[in-house]
Order: structure tokens, then C-alpha cells, then sequence
């Protein structure tokens, strides 16, 4: 098996629903294709409120179902909702309740179903892809063009996009990330990739996950390797070592989990054991960052493959795990609001956090599945939360 075929990225298959994890091969996470006219797996089915367990006091809670497929991505951009998932995106309209599908089916705009990430930059919408490398829409004039390696993408996997202050374009792929310098994506010139080997370890891993602007220009990344942060071409980066995730022997009794990527793939294994986790075989691995915000105050929040939530104030580092209050040590998502809390998207769950104690939603309060793997907030305070099947959208919640 090559090297690079298995991502930490959590492609949940059907057996994730029934509870159990896997790390989705290239190859196995492909979709199966989409077209515009099949809308019954792929679309938006008509909203429906949740059931209403007896003696449960549930919030309120509308699913869209979007079948056998993951949400990974959810952009919420004025009227209009724009969902990633394995199977393609979906715009959809709240105030007129329709839709539009975009898949590789859909004329030049995708050329692949799977989708990680969905941003908007200027007028235009940002679309990461499984391996169809970066797709753009222009809003305006209703046209997409597709960025890949021979643009100057170092991967046609694209994890996340980033626009910092002065104007530069930040790009997450599977081989190292991208920057466009002044966001001339049309300019070759204008676009650098760094990687392990060219800045001498600085940048920890290859595979990015996350990218989050922090103050005076700064740059964090979140890796396979570990924590990474860029300032005027100087690096620095962060691991277990230095503090970064919860220690095995504290979380291994919250993780039920075997599926080990060590044992199919040689990239995982060399990793495991530069790593120095030979003797874990279950999901965890501490480097592994699968989620990153910065907050207002400059400090770092990153979500760990197993070993739950750290938080990193420049110096220090602090994780949070089951133990604290957490729904679970396997975080996929996080999103600060405009109060200041962090919302965390889990592996079994929702969960805020106010710097202080944890609020966890279940599927019980409403949530469609207990994979959280995206969430935005409307212009009108609605939450849209994705997951394996379907998005929740919900209202009032707190």
C-alpha cells in the first residue's frame, strides 16, 4: 500500500453509525457519485422534527437528511446554507426552503464528490475536495474553475483555506500547505508550498488538517505531527512531548475503539513508532490534530485524535478530556461564537464550553447523529450542525 493512502480524516462509514470508528483509506472514502436529479440521498430531505424522547426535554431541533453520507463542511453565508458532504455540496435557500446540487456532474464545479471544506473569500466560495483539488465559485456570475497541482496546489486532497490579514491565501493539503502571496491565485509565481523538507521540520507533518489566522500575521496550523505556527518565515511547532494531548493511560479506558491505521498503512506505522506509541492499539493518537480555532485572545484550542481537547496559551498547554466533562476524547470540529464560547463537535456529541464547565447535547436533545463533524451559526442565530446523514438546524440553543 502507498505511503499516503490512509488520512486520519474520519471518513465514517456504516459502521460508524453502529459505533465504531475507522480511518478512511483514498481510495475506500470515495463517494459514490451524485447527479442533480437524484435528490432522495443527496439533497435536503424535507425538514422533520426529531423525535421527543419521554421525560427528555428537548431543544428545537429541525433534521435534514442527506443519506449514507458525511457532513463535513457547513457554510452559513447570509440566506443560504451551504453544505459539504461525500456525495457533493448543497445550497440551500432557508427562506425559500429549495436547493441547488452541485456534483461532479454539475458542469465544472467539482471534480470530486467528497468535500472537506467550504469558506467564502471576496465574492467567492471556497470549495476543498477528496482529491479534486480546490473548486471556487463566483457567486456573481454563477461559474466555478477547479485549482489543482498544476495551478501550484501541493495536494488535490484540501483540507482548509485561510485568507490572513495582508491579503494571503493559505491552503491545507495532504502534501504540505500552500501559500498565495497576496491571494493571486491566477499567478504561479505567486505561489510557495512548504513541507516538512523544506523548512527543515519546522512544519512538524505533511498532512494539514487545520489552518487559523492568530495576531500580527500569525499563521497556526494543525498537523498529524502536532501543532505548528508560522511568523515571518519563522516556524516553531509543538507535540505530545511538549504537552499537546492527554496522556494514553488517562483516556485508553473512554476509548472503545481498536481500529489502528498502523496495521495497513506504512506511513501510520513509521509514524507510530517515531512517535513513540508502539504500544497503543486503539484510536489514539495525541500529534494527531483534527480540529483548531483561535480564540480572541490569541490562545490556541486543537482537537485531538483521542486525546481530547488541549488548549495552548504560547507557553503552556492544559487538556480537557471525558474526565473533565467532555462527551468524548475524539474531536472533530470546534467553533468559537460571539460570547466567547467554544463549541466542540465529538465523537459522541456536541458539547460548549464557557472557559468553565461543559454543556453536552446528545442525540437525545435532537441531534441527528452523535458524530459532530461541522457547524456554523446563521445570521439570525441559528445553529446548522453536521454529522453522519443529515444536518440538525436548531434554535435557542445556549
Amino acid at each position: 500500500m502507498n505511503t499516503k493512502t490512509l488520512g486520519i480524516v474520519i471518513v465514517l462509514l456504516v459502521a460508524v453509525a453502529a459505533g465504531a470508528y475507522w480511518l478512511g483509506t483514498r481510495q475506500a472514502a470515495s463517494p459514490p457519485a451524485a447527479t442533480a436529479h437524484k435528490t432522495t440521498p443527496a439533497a435536503p430531505a424535507m425538514p422533520a422534527a426529531p423525535p421527543k424522547p419521554a421525560g427528555h426535554a428537548v431543544l428545537d431541533f429541525t433534521h435534514f437528511r442527506v443519506g449514507n453520507r458525511n457532513v463535513k463542511a457547513i457554510l452559513a453565508d447570509g440566506d443560504e446554507i451551504w453544505i459539504g458532504t461525500s456525495g457533493g455540496v448543497i445550497r440551500y435557500n432557508r427562506k425559500s426552503d429549495q436547493h441547488r446540487m452541485y456534483t461532479t456532474k454539475t458542469g465544472g464545479a467539482l471534480l470530486s464528490n467528497g468535500i472537506f471544506h467550504l469558506s467564502r473569500i471576496g465574492d467567492r466560495i471556497f470549495v476543498g475536495t477528496y482529491g479534486g483539488g480546490l473548486s471556487i465559485y463566483d457567486k456573481a456570475n454563477d461559474k466555478w474553475e477547479i485549482l489543482n497541482i498544476p495551478d501550484g496546489l501541493g495536494d488535490a486532497f484540501v483540507y482548509d483555506v485561510l485568507q490572513t490579514a495582508n491579503g494571503d491565501i493559505w491552503i491545507a493539503t495532504w502534501s504540505g500547505v500552500n501559500r498565495v502571496v497576496g491571494g493571486a491565485l491566477h499567478d504561479r509565481s505567486k505561489w510557495e508550498l512548504y513541507t516538512v523538507e523544506n523548512t527543515k521540520g519546522g512544519l512538524p507533518n505533511d498532512w494539514v488538517y487545520g489552518l487559523a489566522a492568530g495576531k500580527d500575521g500569525d499563521v497556526w496550523l494543525a498537523t498529524e505531527g502536532g501543532l505548528a505556527h508560522y511568523r515571518n518565515g519563522q516556524w516553531q511547532n509543538w507535540n505530545h512531548q511538549n504537552g499537546l494531548g492527554a496522556d494514553y493511560e488517562k483516556v485508553k479506558a473512554d476509548i472503545r475503539f481498536a481500529n489502528d491505521p498502523a496495521r495497513v498503512s506504512s506511513h501510520h506505522a513509521t509514524q507510530k513508532k517515531e512517535q513513540g506509541l508502539e504500544g497503543v492499539n486503539i484510536a489514539y493518537n495525541p500529534n494527531y490534530i483534527v480540529a483548531l480555532w483561535v480564540a480572541d485572545d490569541g490562545t490556541v484550542w486543537v482537537g485531538t485524535w483521542g486525546g481530547g481537547l488541549g488548549h495552548f496559551d504560547g507557553k503552556t498547554w492544559k487538556n480537557y478530556t471525558v474526565a473533565d466533562g467532555l462527551p468524548a476524547n475524539h474531536i472533530f470540529m470546534l467553533h468559537g461564537d460571539d460570547q466567547g464560547n467554544l463549541w466542540i463537535g465529538t465523537s459522541n456529541g456536541l458539547s460548549r464550553f464557557d472557559g468553565k464547565t461543559f454543556r453536552n447535547y446528545s442525540v437525545a436533545d435532537g441531534l441527528f447523529s452523535a458524530n459532530v463533524f461541522s457547524m456554523d451559526i446563521d445570521a439570525d442565530g441559528e445553529f446548522w450542525i453536521g454529522s453522519y446523514g443529515g444536518v440538525t438546524r436548531v434554535r435557542g440553543l445556549q
